[in-house]
């Protein structure tokens, strides 16, 4: 029998971060969930992931000490305050590795993009079982028109040439 498991908003959630330095990174917080997985005998036949962030929303941790570094003003929220991302196509590579594609839009450019989902496990949890994944992936940032650098004081630059955007997605059946 076929199990269809829903995803949890509220133990879901989003990184995306770019180095600003050797070692720093900027991160953004997470927004909005939808999506599944279908289950067969504890074996994933299907899924399909959408996630919706609303950048107006979100904090950086260097906000304070370093305000020419701000996510929000390199993502431009005026102009674009969402970016969202929806799965095209889910592919099995091992028992626990999976292949994600799907359309993912920054700053109104949308761009297809893949993904990496790795099946974490079962756990049950007030009562409710859950499964949960991790989704990576790097995304060029030049792809949706964030070419912004900058150099910083000791001459490197203040951008990375990547995003890396980690997804913490838990289901319920």
């Amino acid at each position: 029998m076929k199990t269809k498991w829903i995803i949890d908003s509220n133990q879901s959630d989003i990184l995306m971060k770019m180095k600003h330095s050797i070692v720093a990174y900027l991160a953004g917080t997470p927004n909005k969930f939808n999506g599944y997985v279908a289950m067969k005998d504890n074996e994933i036949e299907e899924a399909s992931v959408e996630f919706s962030l609303d950048v107006t929303n979100n904090a950086t941790h260097q906000e304070s000490n370093k305000p020419s570094l701000r996510l929000n003003d390199f993502l431009d929220v005026n102009e674009s305050p969402i970016i969202s991302f929806k799965s095209t196509s889910f592919e099995k590579v091992t028992k626990n590795i999976h292949f994600l594609k799907g359309n993912l839009t920054i700053r109104n450019i949308t761009r297809v993009v893949e993904l990496d989902a790795e099946f974490i496990g079962f756990k049950a949890y007030n009562g409710k079982q859950k499964a949960a994944f991790e989704i990576s992936g790097d995304i060029n940032r030049k792809d949706f028109g964030l070419a912004f650098n900058a150099f910083n004081n000791s001459g490197y630059l203040s951008r990375g040439k990547s995003i890396k955007l980690i997804a913490t997605l838990e289901f319920s059946a």
